[in-house]
């Protein structure tokens, strides 16, 4: 037992993670080998919204063979001599827990509030009469968007490049690079954030650009991000020292 907490430096690991009640969760996610499983905990739950007292691990090798329970709280990962590839499972032990139920994943189970054009018209303060203002004092912002806007901005940018977006250096990984049929004309850029900072699953307004954990995807213009290195920032760095 004792050759198996023998962790040199800041030795990290791999893994993929599932989720009991999330079918669609499974990101990969880098993890200090000298980090508790508390810390372990505090990770996912930013990420899947699994609170960590009502958090249970397991871990399984590439096979898919169960390797062991992460049950003890206050060992090291490193303890339970996780490779990479491994898969970490979370399993919500809450039954009425916000992963539950599959409200997360199915947005058809969630009530929508609808309202009528005239009684939108009737409002002050929206949108669409923000808009109307702007437009009487700059006729040329109502002019149309090319379909080749921001295009250039592009040239760049690729399916699995990591990145910065901006406003908030939201650090994340290109998914989709394009024209987007249901939002404005011209190129967007599909992004699953490292945290849970985004809108949706990769669909937007009924079509699928993406495939990401529910609340990691988002849709912007290309001059709002930056590819290069943008490693996945660690939110337990001072622990891991």
């Amino acid at each position: 037992m004792g050759s198996r907490l023998q962790i040199q430096g800041d030795e990290s690991v791999l893994l993929r993670v599932t989720h009991s009640n999330i079918k669609s969760f499974s990101p990969d996610v880098r993890f200090s080998l000298l980090m508790t499983v508390e810390a372990v905990k505090e990770k996912l739950w930013k990420k899947c919204g699994t609170s960590v007292g009502s958090m249970s691990l397991e871990l399984y090798d590439e096979t898919g063979s169960k390797v062991s329970d992460l049950s003890d709280n206050f060992r090291p990962l490193g303890f339970y001599s996780p490779q990479d590839g491994y898969r970490l499972h979370v399993i919500d032990l809450d039954p009425s827990s916000v992963t539950s139920g599959g409200w997360l994943e199915d947005t058809s189970l969630v009530e929508k509030y609808k309202i009528s054009n005239e009684a939108y018209d009737k409002l002050d303060g929206t949108f669409r009469k923000f808009k109307e203002k702007l437009v009487q004092q700059n006729p040329n912002l109502d002019a149309k968007i090319p379909d080749n806007y921001m295009e250039d901005l592009c040239a760049n940018i690729k399916a699995g490049d990591r990145c910065e977006v901006e406003p908030g250096e939201k650090r994340g990984v290109v998914k989709f690079v394009g024209q987007a049929e249901t939002l404005a004309p011209g190129f967007w850029v599909g992004i699953q954030y490292d945290e849970p900072l985004g809108k949706h699953d990769g669909m937007v307004k009924g079509a699928r650009y993406f495939d990401c954990p529910p609340l990691h995807g988002a849709m912007v213009r290309p001059d709002k991000v930056k590819v290069g290195d943008y490693p996945e920032r660690n939110l337990f760095e001072e622990d891991e020292i």
